[in-house]
């Protein structure tokens, strides 16, 4: 009996050993997954909801989104301090900074903020994308499981457990929300890590794994844009139009990110106080100009871009050359207040305008192939993430024919951009870094 008794207690100690080795991270990349399909889908239904009443009276964002601007902005520095913006510089500083921080800026209180709030800006027309807050929130649901581990274990571990953890649900989020597994790899060892860790690649493989599979599972195998087909040649203007384009994203992501950045040396006085005194009043301020640059441009510049996008790749989209342009004002104004939203949708289709744009240029090319430099090169410019940029669109779009040309506009918008400002996720997630 003491026998059996031994054996009975080595398994059970074997079954816990795997149950926090991979049993854990295989709930939380299954969790992660299931809440960035939920989240998809509440924000689509909000945004649907957006245009059905801007459909039917014109003027009502005029009045809808200021008053969602102040309420995202209250409600935000009221109850989810942490959860404003993208979501990225938060996870960010916490794999880099100290462990205080994880339970500071990833918390499932900031998860729920994070989702709702984000529902109530993408209701006022406010120009977010979902995917970088999949990422927070991925992030933030891996993190909290930490607490499945006794305390001895994540004792010993030195706070690389809660890193592990953040970091395979933040992956896991941007896997899911692009079915881009691939990218959801590279994302995390550019962007995130900044080095490469064989132990923990296996880490968040797996969690994408099961995330993906859970995305697929209930959405359903969809590239994210659609397939572009570009036929069995490339154009003889190609290499121009890869360097034209790298450079104009380059310098449009660029002053993008100096805007946000350098606020002091642009805004007006008044404006800066308003902005550190009046948060709530700003946030409307901000609300009321995104409404007035969506009306301008007959509704193009409202909501993350994705359908203008589309309908670009597509070529059925009937918008202006300067749909870029109003795109990045509604873009900024909808960054400044600090309420959740991301920059990756917004990001991709302001790429697909210029591309869009240039084709009155390069009349003899494929639209759809001046689209997916486009999106790379802002995406690049705006992330100055390279790698992560052309591996996002060349799985979005299924372009593997355009891999060189992808990968050397990425570059080139990438250094443009540094000509203007540094990486704008590592620069913002200072920010978090500097406070008690």
């Amino acid at each position: 009996m003491r026998i059996f008794g031994l054996i009975d207690r080595r398994a059970m100690q074997r079954a816990n050993r795997l149950w926090l080795h991979y049993g854990v991270f295989w709930l939380g990349a299954v969790a992660v997954g299931l809440v960035a399909v939920l989240y998809a889908k509440l924000i689509d239904f909000g945004y649907a909801l957006f245009l059905r009443y801007a459909a039917e009276h014109f003027w009502l964002p005029l009045l809808i989104a200021p008053a969602m601007g102040a309420l995202t902005v209250w409600i935000t520095r009221r109850f989810f301090d942490g959860a404003e913006g993208s979501g990225i510089p938060q996870v960010i500083a916490m794999l880099h900074g100290p462990d205080a921080l994880g339970p500071r800026l990833l918390t499932l209180r900031i998860l729920v903020g994070k989702i709702f709030v984000s529902f109530l800006a993408i209701l006022g027309g406010f120009t977010i994308g979902r995917e970088g807050p999949t990422i927070h929130v991925g992030a933030a649901l891996m993190f909290s499981l930490r607490r499945f581990y006794p305390q001895r274990f994540r004792a010993i571990s030195h706070g690389a457990l809660e890193r592990r953890l953040a970091l395979a649900g933040a992956a896991a989020g941007l896997s899911a929300a692009f079915n881009a597994p691939l990218a959801g790899v590279v994302f995390a060892i550019e962007e995130l890590m900044r080095s490469f860790s064989a132990r923990t690649s296996g880490v968040l493989i797996t969690a994408i794994i099961f995330a993906g599979i859970v995305s697929l599972g209930l959405q359903g195998n969809y590239v994210y844009f659609g397939t572009i087909d570009i036929g069995s040649g490339l154009p003889k203007w190609l290499t121009l139009a890869v360097m034209l384009i790298g450079i104009i994203a380059g310098v449009l992501g660029g002053c993008f990110c100096w805007l946000l950045l350098n606020t002091r040396r642009w805004m007006p006085a008044r404006l800066l106080d308003m902005r550190a005194k009046q948060p709530v009043r700003f946030g409307a301020l901000c609300g009321l100009i995104i409404a007035i640059v969506g009306v301008i441009s007959h509704g193009h510049a409202f909501g993350s871009g994705y359908a203008e996008a589309r309908s670009m790749l597509e070529g059925n989209a009937h918008v202006s050359a300067a749909y870029p342009l109003f795109k990045i004002v509604s873009m900024v104004g909808s960054y400044l207040p600090g309420a959740p939203g991301g920059l990756f949708a917004p990001s991709l289709a302001i790429g697909a305008g210029i591309g869009n744009t240039l084709h009155m240029v390069f009349s003899q090319m494929q639209l759809s192939m001046l689209i997916a430099l486009g999106m790379v090169g802002y995406l690049a410019a705006v992330t100055q993430s390279p790698i992560t940029a052309f591996v996002i669109v060349i799985e979005m779009i299924n372009g593997h024919a355009l891999v060189l040309s992808l990968m050397a506009t990425a570059l080139i918008a990438s250094r443009v951009s540094r000509f203007f400002a540094p990486p704008l996720y590592e620069a913002l997630s200072e920010r978090y870094l500097r406070e008690p």
